[in-house]
């Protein structure tokens, strides 16, 4: 069952129009939101999935408007995220992989080139793992196969997130109310940081408080090592130069096991995705992804 589509809607403080969203039930797992552009008659569609801490607005509003001229556009929040999925069950990146191919069942749109950015890397390897008849082609952006090397970064990675969230309940930082995280200490509605857009606080104060620390924790135990080689599709792989949450060479290295990955480095670090100039360079990516899944091409 879904809502009926809403229009897009102008962002107050900024230079862009997000593209309308709805309420999507996927059976037997729960509700969703997802943006949707339809882009030209018959196009392939492209399903965006966005990292930990944003939300599907807050990471593609750079790249909706450039894919949707040669794409449909699909970008789902992730469970805890936004206006994602609620579960009691713990946050799983294999549960948020069959959100995604329920979604793409229920809106009968694959198969998919997958877009995934940080921790949607994963989900998007995941996705190509357990339903590789509902994806296409492959796009990697600022990720890799194995988030936290070795148990000792495990360990610490995952230490400082539940540092965080320990610091987040004796200050507050992350109480859940009625509009979900509050990112500031005190009563009423916070005051953001100087320059900080109202409709990105209001997207993070969506998020589930538990589900996004959950979603930190598996995270720092991810490890494709041993199979991230079978994925056998057109793949992509956008590598951030100047990355320091996920480093070049993993990226790279990452790049050199998928068999049939082609790489753009780009300049900038982790959150290069929000640079104006991302989009052409994602389009670019997916369009080659395309071609070559619907050629059988390695070239």
């Amino acid at each position: 069952m879904t809502e009926p589509m809403r229009q897009a809607s102008p962002v107050a403080d900024a230079d862009f129009t997000l593209p309308p969203g709805r309420r999507v039930v996927l059976p037997g797992r729960g509700r969703t939101f997802v943006r949707e552009m339809e882009g030209p008659s018959g196009a392939p569609t492209v399903l965006l999935v966005h990292g930990w801490l944003a939300s599907s607005a807050m990471n593609w509003y750079r790249a909706y408007e450039p894919l949707s001229e040669h794409f449909r556009v699909v970008a789902p929040d992730l469970r805890g995220h936004g206006r994602g999925i609620r579960s009691s069950a713990p946050f799983s990146l294999i549960d948020c992989a069959d959100d995604l191919a329920a979604l793409v069942d229920t809106l009968d749109c694959g198969p998919v080139i997958a877009v995934g950015y940080s921790m949607g890397g994963p989900v998007t390897q995941l996705l190509c793992r357990r339903h590789p008849d509902m994806v296409a082609g492959l796009v990697q952006c600022s990720t890799t196969h194995l988030l936290a090397r070795g148990r000792r970064q495990r360990l610490l990675f995952g230490s400082l997130f539940n540092y965080a969230a320990g610091v987040a309940r004796v200050t507050r930082l992350a109480g859940v109310g009625r509009h979900g995280v509050k990112l500031f200490p005190g009563s009423g509605e916070p005051e953001p940081p100087a320059g900080t857009s109202s409709w990105i606080l209001d997207e993070m104060r969506r998020h589930d408080a538990r589900l996004i620390l959950e979603a930190a924790n598996a995270g720092s135990y991810y490890d494709a090592t041993t199979w991230i080689g079978d994925i056998d599709v057109a793949a992509a792989v956008l590598a951030t130069r100047d990355d320091r949450a996920l480093p070049i060479d993993a990226q790279l290295e990452m790049a050199s096991a998928l068999p049939r990955a082609k790489v753009w480095q780009i300049g900038g670090d982790h959150l290069s995705v929000t640079d104006p100039s991302y989009g052409a360079v994602l389009v670019e990516a997916c369009r080659d992804v395309a071609r070559r899944a619907a050629t059988g091409s390695s070239d």
